[in-house]
């Protein structure tokens, strides 16, 4: 068994589903646009409509539903040590638990648990880009959405690219990594036992390495890219061209209705 499970975050997901079929645009704009309006929410009523929202994502996507639920693992810690010191620091309402100088309130409870399903949505829908669009259409969706900005010097091809390889390469280094472990545990090296210090002071042998790796890999990428003539995104044509349906006009028109409802709901 993998010392690490592949991160789902960078994979792509072939498939024919609605939002395989959607425009890498109107993707990336329902996405960015609905985790800004996930902060706007504030009572359960705000939450609910979210939580629809979201598991009608999951399952237009046609993505398994274990590979969403394997890709919150790694966040699972970050999530807790952040709930955890919403309830320990977070003041106001009754005392639910008093442990020494460090009380328990029901404010902190609350707040840590929005918090936890707010990030669990901002991390679920991010998963949803990637899982739905391949590498190469998300480059060309983004690069037409900063095409306007190459007027004021905005390098708006090799942005693009640069966050698409970066997506691309996620579940590479990781792989890179647990290869590293696995031989550094041949060679007798202990990660599991000890001390939390003395087990994050086993992992710096796989630090290096693992950056040797990645920089090599960066300058096999460039030699790969100049030996096949890329200048850069001037001049550049497309095979595919990108255009807009009706899907992604019902997709805009339910992004409207989730942003109304949200401020309705906010109030009551």
């Amino acid at each position: 068994m993998s010392a690490l499970s592949t991160p789902v975050l960078g994979q792509y997901v072939p498939g024919d589903s609605i939002l395989h079929r959607l425009d890498p645009r109107t993707k990336i704009l329902f996405i960015f646009t609905y985790m800004l309006i996930v902060f706007l929410a504030n009572n359960g009523l705000t939450y609910g409509l979210l939580i629809l929202v979201t598991g009608i994502g999951v399952f237009l996507s046609g993505v398994p539903l274990r590979l969403i639920l394997r890709g919150l693992k790694p966040v699972f810690i970050l999530i807790l040590f952040t709930a955890g010191l919403h309830v320990l620091f977070t003041k106001g309402g009754e005392v639910l638990l008093s442990l020494g100088p460090l009380t328990i309130e029901e404010k902190g409870l609350a707040q840590a648990g929005w918090i936890s399903l707010r990030f669990l949505l901002l991390v679920v829908t991010g998963m949803l880009l990637t899982l739905t669009t391949s590498s190469i259409d998300l480059t060309d969706g983004m690069e037409r959405l900063l095409s306007p900005f190459r007027r004021i010097g905005v390098p708006a091809h090799e942005l693009a690219l640069m966050m698409s390889i970066s997506l691309r390469f996620i579940p590479t280094l990781w792989e890179e990594t647990d290869k590293i472990i696995k031989a550094q545990k041949a060679r007798g090296a202990d990660f599991e036992s000890g001390s939390i210090i003395r087990r994050l002071k086993s992992y710096i042998p796989v630090l290096i390495p693992l950056f040797v790796s990645a920089f090599r890999r960066a300058e096999e990428l460039a030699l790969a890219m100049e030996a096949r003539g890329y200048r850069g995104g001037e001049g550049r044509t497309r095979l595919r061209k990108l255009s807009f349906t009706w899907h992604d006009g019902m997709a805009f028109i339910l992004l409207l209705l989730i942003i109304l409802g949200l401020l309705w709901l906010r109030n009551q």
